[in-house]
């Protein structure tokens, strides 16, 4: 069994355990440094990536492939690849950018399989007169057509 498959394989086993957490990132490099990224329903804490380390490094031998083991927890500043992450962030703040180069901060009100809905106020011309007025913007995005999201943290 080729290494990569069988650390996937350890991986998959590790997470069925775990069922809060879920796969953002597995990289295996040519020296054979496993680097793992994880997230979670609620957040990943230390004790999950030592879990995950754990069942991993100890089904592996280090005298038939000499390998390095990272887990980790995806970054507060990480941009959201999966539909479970988007899920999970409903009613915090995002900042996306669209495949047509636009940005818009908004609050991230509804997620689902196909598609995401924001929500957010912007100053825009009054209609009649003169100054401007203060509007409630709604806009339904679905995956394909965004390029990058991060979570935006306020204090």
């Amino acid at each position: 069994m080729m290494f990569r498959n069988k650390v996937q394989e350890l991986l998959d086993a590790a997470l069925a355990e775990r069922e809060h957490l879920f796969l953002i990132d597995l990289n295996i490099n040519d020296t054979n440094k496993i680097s793992i990224t994880l997230d979670g329903d609620s957040g990943v804490n230390l004790q999950d990536c030592i879990d995950v380390s754990r069942a991993i490094e100890n089904s592996l031998d280090r005298e038939e492939q000499d390998f390095s083991l990272e887990v980790a927890s995806a970054g507060v500043s990480s941009p959201l690849k999966l539909v479970r992450q988007f899920k999970k962030n409903v009613g915090r703040t995002l900042k996306v950018k669209t495949i047509s180069s636009e940005e818009i901060e908004a609050e991230l009100t509804f997620a689902d399989d196909e598609k995401i809905i924001l929500e957010w106020q912007a100053r825009e011309p009054k209609k009649i007169g003169k100054g401007k007025e203060t509007v409630s913007k709604k806009l339904e995005l679905p995956y394909n057509s965004i390029k990058e999201a991060v979570v935006i943290i306020s204090f």
